[in-house]
């Protein structure tokens, strides 16, 4: 038999088993790399080839989110925010640098859950729900603990920048020695 017929009948199988869940977290991805680059991205540049370059950019990850595209998604989303603050002059404001990472990290971690769910997986929606949540805890203490670092530095300046920098080094620095330890003990 002919290798392109079997291959599309193949396709035209796994098209007929996939399911709404998986479909609705590549959905996720999709929306949240799109919402983060728009939000990296000065307004002055969303229009024409570019919106269209940024829609494509938002649904690699969606499609394959086992391979580079949520990191080349990531990468194009940090370059549209050095874009709009070096080239554009756009002062850097703590609710869109917030929004931009929590955007960053819920496409990073639906794009981890689609990793792992294949297209016709049914899936109890209590699973979704408790990785959403976790998620969002993460998210939230990742904001107390940046704005209360922002706010220990003092009101602002070199001084303030400087302190935070620390502390978030030190941090990444001691989850990377807890991560390392947990491995090691396995």
């Amino acid at each position: 038999m002919n290798p392109v017929i079997e291959r599309v009948r193949a396709a035209r199988y796994a098209m007929a088993r996939v399911s709404l869940t998986p479909l609705l977290v590549r959905a996720g991805i999709f929306l949240t790399t799109l919402v983060g680059l728009a939000l990296a991205y000065p307004s002055e540049a969303l229009f024409g080839r570019l919106l269209l370059a940024l829609v494509v950019v938002a649904l690699l990850p969606a499609v394959g989110p086992r391979r580079v595209w949520p990191t080349f998604a990531a990468l194009v989303t940090v370059g549209g925010w050095l874009v709009a603050t070096d080239g554009y002059g756009r002062p850097i404001a703590l609710w869109r640098l917030l929004a931009v990472a929590a955007m960053l990290y819920l496409t990073h971690t639906l794009c981890a859950l689609a990793a792992v769910l294949p297209y016709d997986a049914v899936v109890d929606p209590d699973v979704i729900a408790r990785w959403l949540a976790r998620a969002g805890a993460v998210l939230l203490g990742t904001f107390v603990l940046g704005v209360l670092l922002l706010e220990a530095g003092g009101s602002g300046g070199d001084a303030g920048s400087q302190v935070a920098t620390v502390a978030g080094l030190l941090v990444a620095v001691a989850v990377t020695a807890l991560l390392g330890w947990l491995l090691r003990r396995r």
